[in-house]
C-alpha cells in the first residue's frame, strides 16, 4: 500500500468508474473484484478497515449449523440458500488465504443418545449439502477420545461427541489482505475518510462523492460512474443520504465474545454447545493462543457503543460452565470484543435471531446507488461477485466472470506451513515470533523482517517475551495505512484480542514508533497513548474487571 498522504493526493479530484463506500469484508471484496475485472475503483472507509463488524466475528468459516437446523424446522429457503452458499465459499476462503485460515474440527459433547442421533443426522445433511466442498466427514467420537481431546470437559453422563469440520480465520488480517491485494492490482483505498454527501448529475443521479479525511480534515471530491454502498450496520444512513424517502432495511444484532488463557481449557479442537438458554448456539474455539467464547445476540441501534458487559460475561459463562469440569470465572477473562451483525430485514416484527443471514442487493431507481446488505463473512466473496455483476450492468458493459474465485490474496502467494522455519533460518527470531509473523503476514513476513536489516532494534519485542516485534508497527504504518494506536494494536498485530492488559502495556512503545513514522509531536503522541489506554480501561470496567491503575509509563522505542 501507499502512505495515507499519497493516497489522499491520488484520490482527490479524480474520476473513477466505481466508488465503494465501506472497507469491511464485503466492501473490500467488492473493490478487489471490480479492480480485477478492469473497473477503475476507489475504496473509502470512514473508520479503519475491518474496524467494526468485520473484526468482531467468531473467527469461523462456516456454513452455519444453526441456520441449517432453522432451514429444516421452518422450511425456510433463505436459510437453506445461506448454508449451501457458505459451505461452498468455505473452501475458497481456505484456498485463497492459506496463511490466515485453517481447517478446524468441532466437537459437540453429547449426554443423551437421542441427541447423538439428532446431531448425526443433521451433520450428515450438512456434509451432503457441501458435496465436493466437504472438508471432512462428520462422525461419532467415543467418550474416551472426546476426553483425550478435551480433558477439561464435564465427565458426568458424557457419552461422547459428534465431530464435524469447518474452517477458522483471522478476520481483521483477512480484511487487510483484501485491501492490500486490491491496491496491488492498481486500486486506491483510504481509511478514516468519511463520505459526507453525494455529487449528482442534472438528472439527480449520483455522479461522485464528497468525503472528509478524519485524520487531517481535508475535503475530497471525486467522480464515479457507479457507487456501491457496502457499509454494513450504517447502510441505511448511506441509502437515505442518496434518497431520503427510502425506508430502513437494517436490523442490528450485537454479538459479544470473551477470551481466556488456553491452558484453562487446553484443546486443539473447537466445541459447539448446540442449545443455550436463549435458543442459540455457543462456540468455544482455540484462537491465537486463547480460548474464544461466543456469541450473544441482542438487538441494538446504529451508533450504539459496542463493548462486552459484565452481564454478558455472566451469561456466556453460565452456558459454557455446564460443560466444564472446572468452571471458568469472570476474573479469568483476559480480553473481549463486540460487534453489530447487519441483518437485512423486510420489517420490524421479527426477532433478529430469526432473520436469515442472506444478503440483499438493492439498486435505487432514483439515485442509482447500489447497496449490498446483510450476509456473513463466509459469503463475502460471493456477495461481492453478485454486486459487481450489478455494477457492470449499471455501467452498460458485459458482465464478465469474477476472477476472485481462485485469486490468492496478499501474503498467501507461495505460502507453505513451514514458512516460520524458513524465517528462523534467516533471522534470529524466537519460535513464537516466527509463528506469529507467518500467521499474520504470510509471505509478506519477509518484508516486515527486511526492516530489521537497516535497524536491528526493530527486531525487539513490543513487550518482554511477546511474539510481536517493533518492525510490525513500522511496516503497518508504511504499508497498511495504520493511522492510530488502536488500528495497530487491535487489527494489525492482534495484541488487543490477546490481552487487554498487554495492549495497555504496549501502547507507549507503539505510540513512540508511530510518532516517529507519522511525525507526531510529543503532545500528539501522549494524547494518542492516553486516549487508547482510556478506551481499554473502559472495556475492562464495563466487563467488571479492575482497570490498570497507573497504565501509561514512558517507554522508548527504536
Amino acid at each position: 500500500m501507499k502512505s495515507r498522504m499519497e493516497e489522499l493526493q491520488n484520490i482527490s479530484g479524480q474520476e473513477f468508474d466505481l466508488c465503494v463506500i465501506g472497507g469491511g469484508a464485503t466492501g473490500s471484496a467488492c473493490a478487489l473484484d471490480a479492480q480485477l475485472r478492469g473497473i477503475r475503483t476507489v475504496l473509502l472507509e470512514a473508520g479503519d478497515f475491518a474496524g467494526a463488524t468485520s473484526s468482531a466475528a467468531t473467527k469461523i468459516i462456516h456454513g452455519g449449523v444453526r441456520y441449517l437446523e432453522e432451514a429444516i424446522k421452518d422450511v425456510d429457503p433463505k436459510e437453506y440458500h445461506v448454508v449451501v452458499r457458505a459451505l461452498h465459499e468455505r473452501v475458497r476462503m481456505l484456498d485463497n488465504a492459506p496463511h490466515l485460515t485453517r481447517k478446524l474440527e468441532f466437537l459437540v459433547p453429547s449426554f443423551h443418545w437421542l441427541d447423538v442421533a439428532y446431531l448425526d443426522i443433521g451433520l450428515k445433511i450438512y456434509d451432503w449439502l457441501a458435496g465436493s466442498a466437504r472438508i471432512s466427514p462428520s462422525k461419532f467420537v467415543s467418550r474416551e477420545d472426546t476426553l483425550r481431546r478435551m480433558p477439561q470437559l464435564n465427565r458426568d453422563g458424557l457419552l461422547g461427541s459428534v465431530e464435524y469440520a469447518d474452517g477458522q480465520f483471522d478476520d481483521a488480517r483477512y480484511n487487510l489482505a483484501l485491501v492490500h491485494t486490491f491496491e496491488h492490482q492498481g486500486g486506491q483505498a483510504l481509511n478514516h475518510c468519511r463520505v459526507t454527501e453525494f455529487q449528482r448529475d442534472s438528472a439527480g443521479r449520483l455522479s461522485g462523492v464528497v468525503a472528509v479525511d478524519q485524520i487531517g480534515g481535508a475535503t475530497l471530491n471525486l467522480s464515479a460512474r457507479a457507487i456501491v454502498n457496502a457499509t454494513g450496520p450504517v447502510s441505511d444512513l448511506i441509502r437515505q443520504m442518496a434518497t431520503p424517502s427510502v425506508s430502513k432495511r437494517m436490523r442490528l444484532s450485537k454479538g459479544s465474545h470473551i477470551l481466556f488463557p488456553l491452558d484453562l481449557f487446553p484443546t486443539d479442537d473447537a466445541m459447539l454447545i448446540p442449545k443455550t438458554e436463549a435458543g442459540s448456539v455457543l462456540f468455544a474455539v482455540p484462537w491465537g493462543g486463547r480460548l474464544l467464547v461466543g456469541t450473544t445476540e441482542r438487538e441494538v441501534e446504529p451508533g450504539d457503543d459496542l463493548y462486552v458487559t459484565e452481564e454478558e460475561i455472566t451469561y456466556l459463562l453460565r452456558q459454557l460452565n455446564k460443560y466444564l469440569a472446572k468452571p471458568l470465572q469472570p476474573s479469568d477473562v483476559v480480553a473481549g470484543f463486540a460487534g453489530a451483525r447487519p441483518l437485512a430485514s423486510a420489517g420490524e416484527g421479527e426477532s433478529t435471531q430469526k432473520i436469515a443471514r442472506d444478503d440483499v442487493i438493492e439498486i435505487d431507481a432514483k439515485s442509482g446507488l447500489i447497496s449490498i446488505m446483510g450476509g456473513k463473512w463466509t459469503t463475502h466473496r460471493a456477495m461481492a461477485e453478485d454486486t459487481i455483476n450489478a455494477v457492470q450492468k449499471a455501467l452498460g458493459v458485459p458482465v464478465s466472470e469474477s476472477p476472485t474465485r481462485t485469486h490468492v490474496l496478499h501474503g498467501g502467494e507461495g505460502f507453505t506451513s513451514d514458512l516460520w522455519e524458513k524465517l528462523i533460518r534467516v533471522y534470529p527470531l524466537s519460535r513464537e515470533t516466527a509463528h506469529h509473523l507467518a500467521a499474520k503476514f504470510g509471505t509478506a513476513a519477509w518484508n516486515v523482517l527486511e526492516l530489521t536489516r537497516t535497524n536491528s532494534n526493530l527486531a525487539q519485542p513490543l513487550l518482554p517475551g511477546s511474539a510481536q516485534i517493533q518492525a510490525e508497527v513500522v511496516y503497518a504504518v508504511r504499508e497498511e495505512l495504520a493511522a492510530n494506536i488502536e488500528d495497530m494494536i487491535s487489527r494489525r498485530i492482534g495484541l488487543q484480542y490477546y490481552s487487554w492488559r498487554d495492549a495497555i502495556k504496549a501502547a507507549s512503545v507503539v505510540g513512540s514508533l508511530m510518532a516517529q513514522e507519522l511525525q507526531w509531536t510529543s503532545a500528539q503522541e501522549r494524547e494518542a497513548v492516553t486516549r487508547y489506554v482510556e478506551r481499554i480501561n473502559f472495556f475492562l470496567q464495563r466487563a467488571g474487571l479492575q482497570p490498570e491503575a497507573n497504565p501509561v509509563g514512558r517507554s522508548s522505542a527504536a
